[in-house]
């Protein structure tokens, strides 16, 4: 996880975020309820949750979830099956043609592991996906991680490190296994 410091508990940018969060979780705990042919009722919540309506040719399966929503940037042709999990507090970008198989975690922000520290600030760092990407069911993508071009994570991978563009990356560690 990266060591950057983002914000200080308690203060009034973690004011903004903690009620962004509350408007966050309202909308999308709405959007995941709606019945799944309903088009324009998801896109007028997915417009709310983003800040902007979705790329044309983005596909979200809902249920979606968020804790900002603000700092998802979707590029066109993004897919994003069922029961993922976006927390982009500092930001998530997904570049296109990104696949996000079901139950996909994105997370950019922590606690330090300092026990005064983790009571007083967030961690963090955008995550940043690159073109051509698949993200395999159950995979967990942690703050500060880029994924190059082609990249393929496994199902179950844990991404704690850059994955080089064109490598299959697996486990728990997420190593490279091949490239391409």
């Amino acid at each position: 996880m990266s060591s950057d410091l983002l914000t200080r508990i308690h203060s009034p940018e973690f004011q903004a975020m903690s009620e962004r969060v509350l408007r966050a979780t309202e909308l999308t705990s709405r959007l995941n309820v709606l019945p799944f042919d309903d088009e324009a009722g998801k896109a007028e919540l997915f417009e709310q949750i983003l800040g902007r309506p979705l790329p044309e040719r983005v596909t979200i399966y809902p249920p979606f979830f968020t804790d900002h929503g603000l700092n998802l940037q979707l590029a066109e042709r993004v897919f994003i099956n069922q029961n993922c999990t976006f927390l982009d507090y500092a930001g998530i970008r997904l570049a296109e043609r990104v696949m996000i198989a079901p139950k996909v975690t994105f997370i950019t922000v922590g606690h330090p592991v300092d026990v005064e520290d983790r009571r007083n600030w967030l961690t963090g760092g955008p995550i940043d996906v690159a073109e051509n990407v698949w993200i395999g069911a159950g995979a967990t993508i942690l703050p500060g991680v880029t994924i190059g071009r082609d990249a393929v994570i496994a199902a179950g991978a844990v991404i704690a490190e850059d994955v080089p563009a064109g490598t299959l990356v697996a486990g728990p560690k997420g190593r490279v296994l091949r490239e391409f």
